[in-house]
């Protein structure tokens, strides 16, 4: 069993210029932008209404999403910013585990997430899990993970990371908390996740953006204009 340890949420930003490549065949490079400021936007707003976090760490160097951290009261950091998803979760969870803090890691395109599912993964802390996990929708990638402390299990992100972070977890002695939570189980990176997104309602910045924008996808999907 865990220690409670001061949590501190993490989030990872890649420069939101040359964002959600995947989405290129039906959204211009403006607006996948705007899409990743609006559901990174979310994705803080969830963690700043969050009881039980200790503080916010964002890795970037781009200057929006940095400008965005700052009216969340985040903490920013540009440690391996640049050297991908894994390399700044590491990066971000040597600084925490030296301030003896445990590291939610979160990505910034989940834009359902929800302040009560995130205290859903603390208090699994709470209950004294060490390593707790939230599977995407597809249960290939992994949309969040809490490790205390914050360098616990070494986290190697991609497409089919879940059931990987799993083993490492277990080979460390570790068993892993799993929870399906839908809000942050779907994160968008392609126009199938795109059309997920608009079949739940839903009063987010991202959705408001999507509603504002045809990119083809209503036709698609049957939503209502």
């Amino acid at each position: 069993m865990s220690a409670m340890l001061p949590i501190w949420a993490m989030v990872p930003v890649k420069e939101t210029s040359g964002a959600k490549q995947r989405l290129a065949a039906i959204a211009s490079q403006s607006f996948r932008r705007d899409l990743a400021l609006a559901m990174l936007e979310d994705v803080l707003a969830a963690l700043a209404g969050a009881r039980g976090l200790a503080g916010i760490l964002i890795v970037t160097i781009d200057e929006a999403a940095l400008r965005l951290a700052a009216r969340y009261g985040a903490v920013a950091s540009d440690d391996s910013a640049c050297a991908g998803h894994s390399a700044a979760v590491a990066g971000a969870a040597r600084r925490l585990v030296a301030e003896g803090a445990a590291m939610l890691t979160m990505p910034g395109d989940v834009p359902l997430a929800t302040a009560a599912e995130i205290e859903r993964v603390i208090e699994a802390h709470r209950r004294g899990a060490s390593f707790a996990i939230v599977p995407a929708r597809d249960e290939r990638g992994s949309n969040a993970i809490l490790c205390a402390p914050a360098d616990r299990v070494a986290l190697r992100f991609g497409d089919d990371s879940f059931f990987p972070h799993l083993a490492a977890a277990r080979a460390d002695g570790i068993e892993p908390e799993i929870l399906r939570l839908p809000g942050i189980g779907l994160d968008i990176d392609t126009p199938d996740d795109l059309a997920a997104f608009l079949t739940r309602p839903s009063r987010t910045r991202t959705r408001a953006l999507l509603d504002a924008t045809d990119i083809g996808l209503r036709r698609e999907t049957g939503s209502a204009a």
